[in-house]
């Protein structure tokens, strides 16, 4: 089974809506980042490891995985911590813009993802699952009525 090892505070700065937020309210910022990886993660079989530097503010939780908090330590320690203590390193990806933990993980052997790379892909997946939603209301006739003024 893949197991995604996240930089949580890397890819917020990578996610345009959520690096602005993340200066105003940086829980609200992880929150939504949960948010995203939920609805991209769900329906697949992978472990997930979001890791983020500090102190957790308020719990989070996220299907698939875990959501790790650096403590005293950084964000980076904890992810190098994981990748090392892993038996199976070529399950990994490895998800950070971050070169100190790419070559950590690229010498482990483990896949890899910028972050860039990885908002791209879960972006797509979202608005994707976004218009579905929005194709399955207007299916809905009453919701096409009340859109278009129809009557009866």
């Amino acid at each position: 089974m893949k197991h995604y090892i996240i930089d949580g505070n890397n890819l917020i700065g990578k996610v345009k809506k959520l690096s602005g937020l993340q200066s105003k309210d940086k829980q609200s910022a992880r929150e939504q980042l949960v948010y995203l990886l939920q609805n991209y993660f769900s329906r697949k079989k992978v472990k997930v490891s979001l890791n983020f530097d500090g102190y957790e503010n308020s719990p989070l939780n996220i299907s698939n995985g875990k959501i790790i908090y650096s403590e005293s330590k950084t964000a980076d320690e904890k992810i190098k911590d994981q990748i090392s203590s892993s038996k199976t390193r070529r399950d990994i990806v490895v998800v950070s813009s971050d070169n100190g933990i790419r070559d950590y993980a690229k010498v482990c052997g483990c896949s890899l993802m910028t972050s860039e790379e990885f908002n791209k892909e879960f972006s797509i997946k979202n608005e994707i699952d976004d218009e579905a939603r929005r194709i399955k209301e207007i299916n809905n006739i009453e919701e096409f009525k009340k859109l278009f003024n129809a009557k009866d």
